[in-house]
């Protein structure tokens, strides 16, 4: 009998990736479950799509918590209590503390709109643009305590163009994003990953090796 995995999802805005897992799950490509979406923000745009589809809401408000950590207990206690199993960070803008990683060991992940290790934090794309980068992209990884810093589970490239904007750039990594996303979560819900070291290691999902790729191209060489 096919189990599917329960997940809880971490948001606070928008919510578009929360709709490509919703949307993946639904089709049937994605082996889970939302049990619950939490946010920090009340008026986050992504509670409105998870209700929409039927999904257990709940708001928590930093604001109301003296410290960062007795507010992930509060988060923990939700999760635990819908029997959550992976967390999926999905535009939360916060930094989580020890509190929730403990709870989760290598059971939290983060997208990240840059190919790290390269421009982690805030405005990631704004920081390929302006470091003149002729690749950015994105990354599924998992969360530790540093921000940013944990293991890679995959990660999508885009090419960086002399005409791009910040909101162009983005646009682009942003239909990455929808991708790489629900394929990092079913490979966890199929039990396809392990971590030796800090280096993940998938056991299906492998692509055709790529020699190189250019940006721009080649001409003659």
């Amino acid at each position: 009998m096919k189990r599917n995995l329960p997940i809880g999802v971490l948001v606070s805005g928008s919510g578009s990736n929360l709709q490509s897992i919703i949307d993946n799950i639904e089709s049937g490509n994605l082996e889970a479950e939302i049990r619950i979406v939490i946010s920090n923000n009340p008026v986050a745009y992504a509670l409105k799509r998870a209700r929409q589809h039927k999904i257990k809401t709940a708001i928590i408000k930093h604001n109301d918590f003296e410290t960062r950590e007795s507010f992930d207990r509060e988060i923990v206690g939700i999760l635990k209590s819908c029997g959550v199993e992976l967390v999926v960070m999905a535009g939360f803008m916060r930094v989580i503390s020890s509190v929730l990683i403990k709870a989760y060991p290598n059971k939290i992940v983060n997208i990240h709109p840059a190919l790290l290790p390269s421009f982690p934090g805030m405005h990631a794309q704004r920081q390929a643009l302006e470091y003149g980068v002729k690749f950015s992209g994105c990354t599924v990884h998992f969360v530790d305590e540093n921000v940013d810093s944990g293991p890679i589970i995959i990660q999508a490239i885009v090419p960086v163009y002399e005409e791009d904007t910040e909101e162009t750039l983005s646009a682009r990594i942003l239909k990455e994003e929808h991708r790489i996303y629900p394929q990092a979560i079913q490979f966890l819900a199929k039990n396809k990953i392990r971590i030796e070291n800090r280096k993940v290691i998938i056991s299906e999902g492998k692509c055709d090796k790529l020699i190189s790729i250019h940006n721009p191209c080649l001409s003659g060489f």
